[in-house]
């Protein structure tokens, strides 16, 4: 099983404006996107995790934290797991895969954030593949002072 990588993308600014672009992601297997957001900063959606469909996460406002984690057992999964930890935004364009297998959370950092998730599978493949664990099960989001 591939782990959760980041695809990086690029910001050109000129006397024009700015363009942002992630040229190295392709929709080869993308059946659907959505649009996520949160009405405050510093809320957590977490973990929700799919046996067979990947994911791949663009911060379009504001930035996030996204974490993703392989599930190793489904019914009682173990906490002390590794996340992969990614801190997303707007202003920095990436796109977050993470693989079948995993949970997958994030914790907006600015009260405008909108994330995209890009999916390769239908809705109804996705509700027939919705596995959930409570937000804090692995709790990440503390924010670190430096």
């Amino acid at each position: 099983m591939s782990e959760p990588r980041l695809i990086k993308g690029e910001v050109r600014i000129d006397d024009r404006g700015e363009l942002l672009s992630v040229n190295g992601f392709n929709f080869d297997g993308i059946r659907r996107f959505y649009i996520v957001s949160n009405h405050q900063a510093g809320f957590v959606r977490a973990w929700h995790a799919h046996r067979h469909e990947a994911k791949y996460v663009l911060v379009v406002q504001g930035a996030a934290i996204v974490a993703a984690v392989q599930i190793d057992d489904w019914r009682e999964p173990n906490r002390n797991s590794e996340v992969h930890r990614f801190v997303l935004s707007a202003a920095k364009p990436s796109i977050l895969y993470i693989p079948p297998g995993f949970a997958n959370g994030f914790k907006s950092l600015t009260a405008d954030t909108k994330l995209v998730f890009f999916s390769t599978a239908t809705i109804e493949e996705s509700q027939n593949d919705d596995v959930r664990f409570d937000a804090h099960y692995w709790d990440i989001w503390a924010v670190v002072e430096r």
